[in-house]
C-alpha cells in the first residue's frame, strides 16, 4: 500500500523532470484542453484493513470501502501535464469479524467491548462495524497525454480531509451453536453509537492507472477510536477507482 503511495508520487516527481528536460518542440501551450471536461465522479471499491490492531480484535471477511466523490479539475496554464482536483464525496468502511466476536457499541463501559463468545453460545453469522465520513479530496495529477485522459497512463497523490457521519455495528443471523438460526437468516440487528469513533479522518491517498481505471491505496493519518476508547489502530485500503481523470 505505502508502495503504491510512493509510486505515485514518483511518477508525479519523474514526470515533472522530463517535462522540464523536454526539448522546446514540445510546446505544452499547443496541447488542447477543450475536449476535456473540467467535473466528474470518481468512485472506488476495495479491501480495508485495520494495522496495528491487537489479538483480541478478530476481523474475519472482505472487509472493504465504498466511496463515491464530485470531482472538479484545474490544469496548470504552464504545464497541462499536470493538474490539481477537489472534490466532495462520501466514504464508507465496513470491517467484518470472526463469527464468534462481539462488538458491543452500546455499551455503557470506558472502552469499546470487543467480546470473544464461547463455542457453546449462540451468535451472529456476520458481524461488522461500519463508519461513513464526509469527505473532500484533495490530488496532485499528472496526465501522460492530457488532452485525451480516457487513453492516458495517469497517478495522483493526495489526501482526504472527513468528518464522522456515522458509526455503527451490524451483526447478521443469530444462530445456536450448531449454526441453526433463531429468527431466519435475514434477521439484522444495528447499534448506533458514534462516541466511540474519531471524528475527522485525515487519510493520505495514491492511485496509478490508464484510462478511467487506477488502483488507489489509502492510509489513515488519524486513528479510527477516539483516544482512550478503543484499540490504537489506523486503516489501509487498497482497491479500484473508476475516474474520468
Amino acid at each position: 500500500m505505502k508502495k503504491l503511495i510512493l509510486s505515485a508520487l514518483s511518477i508525479l516527481f519523474f514526470g515533472s523532470l522530463l517535462q522540464a528536460q523536454a526539448p522546446t518542440t514540445n510546446n505544452n501551450s499547443k496541447i488542447d484542453l477543450t475536449g476535456r471536461p473540467a467535473d466528474h465522479f470518481m468512485i472506488q471499491f476495495g479491501s480495508d484493513a485495520w494495522t496495528g490492531k491487537p489479538d483480541s480484535v478478530k476481523t474475519s471477511g472482505f472487509s472493504r470501502h465504498f466511496n463515491m466523490y464530485f470531482m472538479y479539475d484545474v490544469p496548470f496554464k504552464k504545464n497541462p501535464h499536470y493538474s490539481v482536483a477537489v472534490g466532495l464525496g462520501i466514504g464508507t468502511s465496513n470491517i467484518f469479524f470472526d463469527n464468534h466476536t462481539f462488538v458491543d457499541v452500546k455499551s455503557p463501559s470506558a472502552t469499546l467491548p470487543f467480546r470473544q463468545l464461547d463455542s457453546t453460545a449462540n451468535h451472529f453469522s456476520k458481524e461488522k462495524i461500519t463508519t461513513m465520513y464526509l469527505q473532500a479530496p484533495l490530488e496532485l495529477r499528472y496526465f501522460s497525454d492530457p488532452a485525451h485522459p480516457g487513453k492516458s497512463w495517469k497517478a495522483a497523490a493526495g489526501l482526504k480531509l472527513g468528518t464522522l457521519l456515522k458509526g455503527y455495528s451490524k451483526a447478521k443471523n443469530f444462530v445456536r451453536p450448531d449454526g441453526t438460526s433463531l429468527y431466519g437468516s435475514t434477521y439484522i440487528e444495528k447499534e448506533y453509537n458514534k462516541r466511540w469513533f474519531d471524528n475527522t479522518d485525515i487519510t493520505l491517498t495514491g492511485r496509478v492507472g490508464y484510462g478511467i481505471f487506477s488502483i488507489d491505496a489509502g492510509y489513515t493519518a488519524t486513528q479510527v477510536f477516539r483516544d482512550g476508547l478503543g484499540p490504537v489502530v489506523n486503516k489501509f485500503s487498497i482497491g479500484l477507482t473508476i475516474s474520468g481523470l
